[in-house]
């Protein structure tokens, strides 16, 4: 080979650095980047003890979610409990199978009416106030009955007077026909006549003793030891037995009355719960007026025909030990007690 050709084949030394330079720096970065990326990677004792805190703290920021969860349930169950309206099954830690919300009631209510149309002349009881059995309430005005009792005593009086006649003419006459001096005739008419003045008193003396009952029943009198519950009738005010329509009409009752001794709380209670209440179950009620007072109750009656529009059936519990705290018409919620 001719050595002047491999001469110029050969490269300067300026040009060989310059042609090997862009590889030399080419591989030198990817050295670079392969170290620092697996000096990052490369697990350390300070990373294990970070990600060991924050997963520390991720699981105590769910604990304290679920607790805040279930504070929020508990609450909410709380205030479902208040709620009066609203019947629901209690925890069966507190022993109570079911609690609703009803209204006081008393037993029985009478409203006191006149026997017939007549004026009002005294009402002596207001509402709230507590009476007495057979204590005098209201009067009416009674001139005219005492007037028909005048006249039906002027009529007992004659008509007794002339039985009384008629009874001695009877016994002539038996004697005057035992003597023979009468017929037999004579004797019957005058025992007939004796029967018939008989008859006479004492019609006479029943419309004496009907005219005395209407001149009572202007004496209103209280049936029962009570509290008026409410006054329907003033004085000077006509009052009548029966409705005859309209608003204006004459009022019908005088007073309102109600025993506070026996009273009851009246509930309606959904198809759903009725399985949980029975004829004499225990109770506890709680009026909403005094939280912190309890009465003990029982259920006395348990309605034998239900609401269709509301689904409901009315249930009465019977307060045991009421007191003067206990008012018509408030509401109480009751506890239905499970059976021991």
């Amino acid at each position: 080979m001719n050595p002047g050709k491999l001469q110029q084949l050969k490269l300067a030394p300026a040009e060989r650095q310059k042609a090997s330079s862009p590889a030399f720096h080419l591989y030198t970065g990817a050295a670079v980047i392969t170290l620092t990326v697996l000096f990052f990677a490369w697990p350390r004792e300070s990373d294990k003890t970070r990600l060991m805190a924050s997963h520390s703290q991720k699981t105590e920021g769910v604990s304290e979610k679920i607790r805040a969860s279930d504070q929020k349930s508990e609450s909410s169950t709380s205030a479902a409990a208040t709620t009066p309206s609203s019947a629901h099954t209690a925890s069966t830690e507190t022993g109570v199978v079911l609690t609703a919300s009803g209204y006081i009631i008393t037993r029985e209510r009478i409203e006191l009416s006149p026997r017939y149309s007549a004026v009002v002349k005294w009402v002596g009881v207001r509402k709230g106030d507590l009476v007495e059995k057979d204590q005098v309430l209201v009067t009416l005005e009674d001139a005219d009955q005492k007037a028909q009792v005048m006249q039906a005593e002027g009529r007992w009086k004659a008509a007794c007077a002339a039985s009384e006649l008629a009874e001695i003419q009877y016994r002539r006459a038996k004697k005057l026909r035992d003597d023979k001096v009468e017929t037999q005739e004579f004797e019957d008419t005058t025992r007939l006549r004796r029967d018939q003045a008989q008859g006479e008193a004492l019609a006479a003396e029943g419309a004496l003793a009907f005219a005395r009952a209407q001149l009572d029943y202007t004496v209103i009198r209280s049936p029962i030891q009570a509290v008026v519950l409410e006054k329907l009738a003033d004085a000077g005010e006509m009052v009548t037995p029966q409705s005859f329509g309209g608003t204006r009409g004459p009022s019908t009752a005088l007073v309102a009355l109600g025993d506070l001794s026996d009273l009851q709380v009246e509930v309606d209670l959904n198809e759903s719960d009725l399985p949980k209440v029975f004829h004499g179950q225990q109770c506890e009620i709680v009026p909403e007026a005094y939280p912190d007072l309890r009465y003990r109750g029982s259920v006395v009656e348990i309605s034998p025909e239900a609401k269709r529009d509301k689904g409901t059936l009315q249930i009465k519990v019977r307060v045991e030990n009421p007191d003067t705290k206990l008012t018509p018409e408030l509401m109480a919620k009751v506890d239905f007690l499970p059976k021991k």
